[in-house]
């Protein structure tokens, strides 16, 4: 079974939902608007850009917090009713944005309060691990993403909680300060989960970078560092929050690509924040469930990247734009200081739309807030000349280490698979349920070829570590697959990419130089990582421990009653970050062994 042609991917679509029916049918069936030159795909209302302040998120610090999720609703835009959705820590969307300090544990008490599902009519029984109580009682896992975590802590996406049901986690925080977040992480509802809400930022702070005015780097910090969760949604008529992006998909059924056309950003639809005259730090992180987005402000002006999820860079790097896939977080420096008061320059996007999502008619959602130059004094501090090394930073990045092991992993779109929705998401050509996983070596290094034969980007995300990108490589994605044909989906298929490589190696970007959690790994090419596998001994816990049960919760509470148990859970997971994607089935597990 080969992956989808290209030209037949929207047929294929059209077939399996009925799309004669859909185009037909008048634009009252639907609760959006349909273009009738672009019948494929719905519209939002319309909605008057920059009406609302941004907002900022509450901080939540110590060692001990307690965040629960709820059900709630929240207002997105002032022409908007209220939405239903689900927060965290009592907000009524997104969470609270949590400081935590190298070295210091932090014990996370969290409890799944919630009692209505803003999607249950989304739910989707065919993706693997779906139930019909899942539509009534949300199944939920808390992940802390690029956190070096114990796995009975790591939110397991088989390690689920459903109302009345929690847990203490314990982060050990053993690792680089770095701009880390938390969301849900539930088996085949990822997806909607985090849509309604359930997604927040994780500050790792050191002594270096330490959050206050008089940091050591010289850091813009307090009012001049904003944290910002970039996301695109659909709306519909009467204003709910919608995980629907075309008519082709019948309600109930689970997309393959479900790119907004509306940017929000910390919840509001489009915001508008007023800045000082003065340098800025902006913490931003991809909470989408599909699109890669290529930001840049609109007069083109430079800014610096200081860091990426793994940590800091050793020094700033000027760049007039970042290319962000979901699950990719990024640090930067703003210099407002350079334009003149009552100036506005928008935050923008102009990544171009894959081509088979694109031939359904969907745009380029094109921007997600203005900033306003007021005539107050900022942070006029400089941007620092070096963030590592001496006295005021942590110490240098090391050079990129030698692997020992080269393991091919693929990337797959494939026609269909056993009783599941098509396409079928696959990373090694296998289904979740494999037992035939990566088992890396505790202490090795290895060099994981990520041979992506799709013709769209799959940002792919490794649990538990950080990697550096090594570079990245064009392939000739039709005379790989002549010389190894693909077998049926269920037997492993990761052939090497190296004979049949094209063009020069592209080194990494600016922002991607430094250690990572989350990569890019682009159409019809090979993206080569360096991962260093930690040892129990460097985590301070075991790795491979066995913990809870497939299918159960750890009930804290009292509350609850965990469903029953199947199997031990022991590992991690790694996934394709676009959470349309990670649902079905692009995510296996892996374990790493002594």
């Amino acid at each position: 079974m080969g992956p989808i042609p290209r030209r037949s991917f929207v047929r294929g679509l059209a077939l399996t939902a009925g799309l004669g029916a859909a185009a037909a049918a008048p634009a009252r069936a639907f609760p959006f608007d349909i273009d009738p030159f672009r019948p494929f795909v719905f519209s939002s209302p319309h909605l008057e850009p920059f009406r609302e302040q941004l907002p900022p998120l509450p901080v939540l610090g110590g060692t001990g917090i307690e965040v629960h999720a709820a059900s709630t609703a929240h207002l997105f835009h002032p022409d908007l009713p209220p939405s239903p959705a689900l927060g965290y820590g009592g907000l009524d969307y997104l969470g609270p944005t949590i400081e935590a300090h190298v070295g210091e544990q932090t014990s996370l008490t969290y409890r799944n309060d919630i009692t209505s599902n803003p999607f249950a009519a989304d739910v989707d029984t065919r993706l693997h691990g779906v139930t019909e109580q899942d539509r009534t009682q949300v199944p939920t896992s808390l992940h802390l993403h690029g956190g070096r975590t114990p796995p009975e802590f790591d939110g397991h996406p088989e390690h689920t909680m459903r109302p009345g049901q929690g847990m203490t986690h314990q982060f050990p925080n053993r690792q680089d300060a770095s701009t880390l977040w938390y969301h849900d992480h539930a088996m085949g509802v990822t997806r909607l989960n985090i849509y309604a809400g359930l997604a927040g930022m994780y500050l790792l702070r050191d002594e270096h970078d330490t959050g206050a005015g008089d940091n050591p780097l010289g850091l813009p910090s307090g009012e001049f560092e904003l944290p910002l969760i970039l996301q695109d949604k659909n709306f519909t008529n009467d204003g709910r929050q919608s995980v629907r992006s075309n008519p082709l998909n019948p309600p109930g059924s689970w997309e393959p690509a479900t790119p907004g056309d509306v940017g929000v950003v910390n919840g509001k639809v489009w915001p508008e924040l007023e800045v000082a005259r003065g340098l800025y730090r902006l913490r931003m992180v991809n909470a989408a469930s599909f699109s890669v987005w290529n930001l840049f402000f609109e007069n083109r002006m430079r800014f610096w990247v200081i860091g990426a999820g793994g940590g800091l860079l050793d020094a700033p790097a000027s760049v007039d734009h970042v290319r962000l896939g979901p699950g990719e977080s990024v640090d930067l420096l703003v210099d407002f200081g350079m334009l003149e008061s009552g100036t506005t320059v928008e935050l923008r996007n102009d990544e171009p739309i894959p081509a088979q999502v694109a031939q359904r008619g969907v745009q380029i959602m094109p921007q997600f807030c203005r900033f306003l130059v007021g005539s107050a004094a900022g942070f006029t501090g400089p941007v620092p000349q070096s963030l590592r090394g001496g006295s005021r930073g942590p110490a240098l990045l090391p050079a990129i280490a030698q692997p020992t092991v080269v393991r091919n992993v693929s990337v797959l779109q494939l026609a269909s698979g056993p009783g599941r929705p098509a396409p079928l998401m696959s990373l090694n050509n296998l289904l979740y349920t494999t037992d035939d996983i990566e088992m890396p070596r505790q202490g090795t290094v290895e060099q994981w070829n990520i041979v992506n034969v799709t013709p769209e980007p799959h940002p792919i995300h490794l649990h538990l570590v950080t990697f550096r990108v090594a570079g990245r490589q064009a392939i000739d994605t039709n005379a790989l697959m002549s010389g190894y044909p693909l077998p049926p989906v269920g037997t492993r298929w990761t052939p090497s990419p190296d004979q049949f490589t094209m063009g020069p190696v592209l080194r990494p970007q600016p922002w991607e130089t430094g250690f990572k959690d989350t990569v890019i790994a682009d159409a019809n090419s090979v993206t080569r990582v360096i991962v260093r596998f930690p040892t129990a001994d460097e985590l301070g816990f075991d790795p491979d421990a066995t913990f809870g049960m497939s299918g159960e919760s750890m009930d804290h509470s009292g509350g609850g009653h965990p469903s029953e148990p199947s199997r031990p859970l022991q590992g991690y997971v790694w996934h394709c970050h676009m959470l349309d994607h990670e649902d079905h089935d692009m995510m296996l597990r892996y374990r790493l062994v002594p």
